[in-house]
């Protein structure tokens, strides 16, 4: 017989929340508008699963090793568990990802331990964050400290304020300690619920941004090895594997992550763009708003006429002064302008942002401006970013790669990314 909710417990203190329904793991039930709905036992534990992974793929294997561990079934067996699962949550509740596996996707309102007040100023805060301005990201900010002063073991709300010190420290004018907070922040999340999915991708990126990316690629590696495959780390791992110059791996990260859900995007555009498949490039780029990479790829397959075309679409639209200067840097090239491109360049002021710092790198050696090239080549690499490869194959580096300075260079990025590889490789064996 399943048991009732402890007298005046409140739903979002012991339960999630969706819809009209109330989730409560400790009592196995759950409640529609606070009326006990019978559920089998597998069942229950199939909709449990898929909850607590609320807006991730769940794959099928993962669904049925949970629910029979130690026990061959059919794989009718699961169907007929969602089956009976979407019979109370509604059809639209659970979608089916074809082969791969299931999907929650109603919004989930609470959690269990977590204060109904708290968690409602937690997704208002999530839904700021979503607009990406500064204004924004300050009142996101303000809430998740508020939540995280109710409730100090709220591992998803320092997860979400460590992101929001990130974002305000990469674009707010002036000094900031935002970046020591968002370490701070993104740490705590970690030490109270190491295998958070949400708090791995944030400090991926963070790690990223300071110049930690085998640091990142190698804690990444760990967590595959620890926990199984997971798309969202596979698709953390092709960016990191991309910043330590491990292009072959950057792609087959990317190539398991969508086996495992085909439906996540990851950063495998930029990959494949320093591996100078500019086909590809154009394949794989999409799903958000497009700048730069587009562009550049028509621009090395020789379009150039295309690649202008975009490049002036895009700046007349509101650009910040970083991403104005790489697109208009790259115009000004196209059409043949090269002491403006070369102005453009050398004012462009930015901080912690290697991967430009890489193009723009791309865009000085076009020119054959063998010192500036490699300068920032240079600075890329003390930023934790390296793509030998790119260095020795692409044409828009055939100007400037006789030059010893150059040749100097490239020996300390293939230096970097040996180590990184050893890196990976040891932690990938441990265990």
């Amino acid at each position: 017989m399943q048991k009732k909710p402890k007298e005046n417990q409140r739903p979002s203190d012991g339960a999630y929340r969706f819809g009209a329904f109330d989730l409560f793991p400790s009592e196995r039930q759950l409640q529609r508008s606070h009326k006990p709905v019978s559920l089998q036992p597998k069942v229950f534990d199939a909709l449990l699963m898929l909850v607590r992974d609320a807006g991730r793929l769940v794959q099928r294997e993962e669904l049925m090793e949970h629910l029979w561990p130690d026990t061959h079934v059919m794989e009718a067996n699961l169907t007929n568990v969602i089956v009976s699962l979407r019979k109370v949550l509604g059809h639209d509740a659970i979608q089916t990802v074809s082969k791969f596996g299931y999907r929650f996707v109603l919004p989930v309102l609470g959690e269990p331990g977590v204060h109904e007040g708290t968690y409602a100023r937690f997704l208002q805060a999530k839904e700021l964050v979503t607009h990406r301005s500064l204004e924004s990201m300050v009142q996101a900010r303000d809430l998740l400290a508020l939540c995280v002063a109710e409730d100090p073991q709220f591992a998803a709300a320092w997860a979400w304020l460590g992101r929001t010190y990130r974002f305000l420290d990469k674009f707010k004018a002036g000094p900031s300690i935002d970046l020591e907070l968002a370490t701070a922040a993104l740490r705590r999340a970690l030490a109270i619920d190491p295998h958070l999915a949400c708090t791995h991708q944030f400090y991926t990126q963070l790690q990223i941004d300071i110049g930690e990316s085998r640091l990142a690629a190698v804690r990444l590696v760990d967590r595959v090895r620890a926990r199984g495959d997971d798309p969202e780390t596979f698709a953390g791992l092709v960016q990191a594997f991309r910043f330590c110059g491990l292009l072959d791996e950057s792609v087959a990260a990317h190539v398991r992550a969508t086996a495992l859900d085909p439906t996540i995007v990851t950063s495998v555009p930029h990959t494949h763009f320093l591996r100078c498949e500019y086909e590809a490039t154009l394949d794989t780029y999409g799903g958000g708003t497009r700048y730069y990479l587009d562009a550049a790829a028509w621009a090395a397959l020789g379009d150039t006429r295309r690649a202008a075309e975009l490049l002036g679409q895009r700046l007349a639209q509101p650009l910040s002064p970083l991403m104005s200067g790489l697109l208009s840097s790259l115009l000004a090239i196209l059409e043949g302008r090269g002491d403006a491109a070369l102005g453009i360049m050398r004012n462009c002021a930015f901080s912690r942002e290697p991967e430009v710092a890489f193009y723009l790198a791309r865009h000085f050696a076009i020119l054959g401006t063998e010192t500036d090239s490699v300068q920032l080549i240079k600075r890329a690499r003390s930023e934790g970013f390296t793509s030998s490869w790119t260095l020795k194959q692409d044409e828009a580096f055939k100007r400037v790669r006789s030059s010893p300075a150059f040749r100097r260079e490239l020996e300390h990025c293939e230096g970097a990314e040996h180590f990184s590889r050893r890196e990976v490789e040891r932690v990938g064996r441990t265990g």
